[in-house]
Protein backbone atom coordinates (compact mmCIF):
# COMPACT_ATOMS: atom_id res chain seq x y z
CA UNK A 1 0.00 0.00 0.00
CA UNK A 2 1.31 3.63 -0.66
CA UNK A 3 0.33 6.55 1.85
CA UNK A 4 0.83 9.88 1.01
CA UNK A 5 1.81 12.76 3.05
CA UNK A 6 1.30 16.43 2.78
CA UNK A 7 4.66 17.12 0.71
CA UNK A 8 3.93 14.25 -1.79
CA UNK A 9 0.45 15.01 -2.71
CA UNK A 10 1.14 16.75 -6.00
CA UNK A 11 0.31 14.90 -8.93
CA UNK A 12 4.29 14.79 -9.95
CA UNK A 13 5.27 14.30 -6.55
CA UNK A 14 2.24 11.24 -6.35
CA UNK A 15 3.71 9.88 -9.58
CA UNK A 16 7.20 9.76 -9.12
CA UNK A 17 6.61 7.73 -5.50
CA UNK A 18 4.26 5.37 -7.73
CA UNK A 19 6.85 4.78 -10.06
CA UNK A 20 9.35 4.03 -7.04
CA UNK A 21 6.83 1.84 -5.20
CA UNK A 22 6.39 -0.14 -9.16
CA UNK A 23 10.16 -0.72 -9.36
CA UNK A 24 10.24 -2.03 -5.95
CA UNK A 25 7.48 -4.50 -6.72
CA UNK A 26 8.96 -5.42 -9.98
CA UNK A 27 12.44 -6.05 -8.49
CA UNK A 28 10.58 -8.29 -5.58
CA UNK A 29 8.20 -10.10 -7.92
CA UNK A 30 11.81 -11.56 -8.99
CA UNK A 31 11.89 -13.46 -6.16
CA UNK A 32 8.93 -15.49 -7.32
CA UNK A 33 6.23 -13.85 -8.21
CA UNK A 34 4.61 -12.30 -11.31
CA UNK A 35 4.55 -8.52 -11.06
CA UNK A 36 1.15 -8.53 -13.19
CA UNK A 37 -0.34 -10.27 -10.03
CA UNK A 38 0.67 -7.32 -7.07
CA UNK A 39 -2.02 -4.80 -7.12
CA UNK A 40 -0.98 -1.03 -5.62
CA UNK A 41 -3.30 0.23 -3.24
CA UNK A 42 -3.48 3.62 -2.62
CA UNK A 43 -4.38 4.76 0.61
CA UNK A 44 -6.63 8.14 0.85
CA UNK A 45 -8.26 7.99 3.88
CA UNK A 46 -8.45 11.54 5.26
CA UNK A 47 -6.98 12.68 1.83
CA UNK A 48 -8.86 15.42 0.05
CA UNK A 49 -10.27 14.99 -3.49
CA UNK A 50 -7.56 16.65 -4.74
CA UNK A 51 -5.17 14.92 -3.43
CA UNK A 52 -7.25 11.96 -4.71
CA UNK A 53 -7.46 13.36 -8.16
CA UNK A 54 -4.09 14.16 -8.08
CA UNK A 55 -3.37 10.25 -7.60
CA UNK A 56 -5.52 9.72 -10.04
CA UNK A 57 -4.01 11.68 -12.96
CA UNK A 58 -0.89 10.40 -12.05
CA UNK A 59 -2.07 6.66 -13.01
CA UNK A 60 -3.17 5.13 -10.32
CA UNK A 61 -6.10 3.42 -10.08
CA UNK A 62 -7.38 1.34 -6.48
CA UNK A 63 -7.53 3.26 -3.58
CA UNK A 64 -7.96 2.19 -0.18
CA UNK A 65 -10.68 4.17 2.12
CA UNK A 66 -12.34 3.50 6.11
CA UNK A 67 -14.64 6.05 5.63
CA UNK A 68 -17.49 4.86 3.71
CA UNK A 69 -19.43 8.10 4.11
CA UNK A 70 -16.11 9.82 2.69
CA UNK A 71 -15.51 7.98 -0.12
CA UNK A 72 -18.66 7.87 -1.85
CA UNK A 73 -18.45 11.79 -2.13
CA UNK A 74 -14.92 10.92 -3.42
CA UNK A 75 -16.65 8.51 -5.62
CA UNK A 76 -18.78 10.81 -6.69
CA UNK A 77 -16.86 13.92 -7.73
CA UNK A 78 -14.07 11.21 -9.34
CA UNK A 79 -16.42 9.11 -11.12
CA UNK A 80 -17.58 11.14 -14.51
CA UNK A 81 -13.79 11.84 -15.08
CA UNK A 82 -12.16 8.38 -13.93
CA UNK A 83 -15.10 5.96 -14.21
CA UNK A 84 -12.67 2.74 -13.46
CA UNK A 85 -11.30 3.43 -10.21
CA UNK A 86 -11.14 0.83 -8.07
CA UNK A 87 -12.17 1.62 -3.99
CA UNK A 88 -11.43 -1.00 -1.29
CA UNK A 89 -12.50 -0.82 2.59
CA UNK A 90 -9.62 -1.54 4.25
CA UNK A 91 -9.87 -0.38 7.99
CA UNK A 92 -12.74 -2.01 10.31
CA UNK A 93 -16.41 -1.80 8.56
CA UNK A 94 -19.33 -1.14 11.36
CA UNK A 95 -21.99 -2.48 10.95
CA UNK A 96 -24.19 0.20 10.68
CA UNK A 97 -22.56 1.19 7.13
CA UNK A 98 -22.34 -2.20 5.58
CA UNK A 99 -24.86 -1.01 3.31
CA UNK A 100 -22.78 2.11 2.01
CA UNK A 101 -20.11 -0.25 1.45
CA UNK A 102 -22.57 -2.72 0.19
CA UNK A 103 -23.52 -0.13 -2.84
CA UNK A 104 -20.33 0.90 -3.95
CA UNK A 105 -17.29 -1.04 -2.82
CA UNK A 106 -15.09 -3.34 -4.43
CA UNK A 107 -13.35 -4.95 -2.13
CA UNK A 108 -13.06 -5.40 1.27
CA UNK A 109 -9.52 -6.33 3.47
CA UNK A 110 -10.85 -6.57 6.57
CA UNK A 111 -13.85 -8.91 6.83
CA UNK A 112 -13.41 -9.69 10.98
CA UNK A 113 -16.37 -11.81 11.85
CA UNK A 114 -19.45 -13.96 10.85
CA UNK A 115 -21.94 -11.51 12.36
CA UNK A 116 -20.13 -8.98 9.95
CA UNK A 117 -20.06 -11.58 7.21
CA UNK A 118 -23.32 -12.48 7.51
CA UNK A 119 -24.77 -9.14 7.83
CA UNK A 120 -22.73 -7.92 4.68
CA UNK A 121 -24.00 -11.25 2.56
CA UNK A 122 -27.64 -10.13 3.14
CA UNK A 123 -27.26 -6.72 2.14
CA UNK A 124 -25.31 -7.97 -0.95
CA UNK A 125 -27.90 -10.38 -1.71
CA UNK A 126 -30.58 -7.66 -1.45
CA UNK A 127 -28.40 -5.50 -4.33
CA UNK A 128 -27.63 -8.57 -6.71
CA UNK A 129 -23.98 -8.14 -6.00
CA UNK A 130 -21.13 -10.19 -4.84
CA UNK A 131 -18.07 -8.50 -3.25
CA UNK A 132 -14.35 -10.16 -3.14
CA UNK A 133 -13.01 -9.87 0.78
CA UNK A 134 -9.98 -10.53 2.88
CA UNK A 135 -10.25 -12.29 6.22
CA UNK A 136 -8.27 -10.45 9.07
CA UNK A 137 -6.53 -12.54 10.95
CA UNK A 138 -4.50 -11.23 13.90
CA UNK A 139 -1.30 -13.28 13.95
CA UNK A 140 0.51 -10.83 16.80
CA UNK A 141 -1.92 -11.04 19.72
CA UNK A 142 -1.71 -7.19 19.58
CA UNK A 143 -5.12 -6.36 22.01
CA UNK A 144 -5.23 -2.86 19.19
CA UNK A 145 -5.54 -5.34 16.57
CA UNK A 146 -8.29 -6.96 14.81
CA UNK A 147 -9.36 -10.08 12.96
CA UNK A 148 -10.18 -13.49 14.21
CA UNK A 149 -7.53 -14.74 17.02
CA UNK A 150 -4.94 -16.43 14.74
CA UNK A 151 -1.58 -15.89 17.30
CA UNK A 152 -1.17 -19.42 18.09
CA UNK A 153 -1.66 -22.57 16.22
CA UNK A 154 -4.02 -24.25 18.64
CA UNK A 155 -6.25 -21.44 18.04
CA UNK A 156 -6.58 -22.31 14.34
CA UNK A 157 -8.80 -25.08 14.02
CA UNK A 158 -11.33 -23.22 15.88
CA UNK A 159 -11.81 -20.79 13.02
CA UNK A 160 -12.87 -23.61 10.99
CA UNK A 161 -16.28 -23.57 11.75
CA UNK A 162 -16.48 -20.14 11.56
CA UNK A 163 -14.77 -19.97 7.99
CA UNK A 164 -17.15 -22.53 6.87
CA UNK A 165 -20.05 -20.59 7.49
CA UNK A 166 -18.99 -17.52 5.49
CA UNK A 167 -18.19 -19.68 2.94
CA UNK A 168 -21.89 -20.46 2.45
CA UNK A 169 -22.54 -16.87 1.80
CA UNK A 170 -23.15 -16.88 -1.86
CA UNK A 171 -22.27 -13.22 -2.21
CA UNK A 172 -18.74 -13.20 -0.92
CA UNK A 173 -15.90 -14.31 -2.33
CA UNK A 174 -13.29 -15.00 -0.12
CA UNK A 175 -10.08 -13.79 -1.76
CA UNK A 176 -7.68 -14.36 1.14
CA UNK A 177 -6.55 -13.24 4.79
CA UNK A 178 -5.04 -10.12 5.53
CA UNK A 179 -3.42 -9.43 8.58
CA UNK A 180 -1.37 -6.35 9.99
CA UNK A 181 1.57 -6.69 11.82
CA UNK A 182 3.59 -4.81 14.42
CA UNK A 183 4.96 -2.00 13.27
CA UNK A 184 8.79 -2.19 13.04
CA UNK A 185 11.34 0.48 11.31
CA UNK A 186 13.11 -2.52 10.10
CA UNK A 187 10.88 -4.46 8.02
CA UNK A 188 12.31 -7.55 8.35
CA UNK A 189 10.72 -8.01 11.45
CA UNK A 190 7.74 -8.26 10.10
CA UNK A 191 8.51 -11.04 7.94
CA UNK A 192 7.55 -13.78 11.17
CA UNK A 193 3.68 -12.53 10.91
CA UNK A 194 3.42 -12.93 7.58
CA UNK A 195 5.07 -16.50 7.39
CA UNK A 196 2.42 -17.51 10.27
CA UNK A 197 -0.27 -15.79 7.95
CA UNK A 198 0.51 -17.94 5.06
CA UNK A 199 0.71 -21.38 7.79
Amino acid sequence: MIGMNDKEQSYLGIREKAEIIQEKIAEAAKKGQNSAEIKLVTVTKRKSVDVVLAAARAGLTLFGENYPEETIGKMDILAPQFPDLEWHMIGHLQSRKVPLVADRFHMIHSLDSVRLAKKLGRALHDRDRQLPVLLEMNVSGEATKGGWAAWSEDQWKLLIPEFEQIMEIDSLEIKGLMTMPPLYADAEKTRPYFIRLRQ
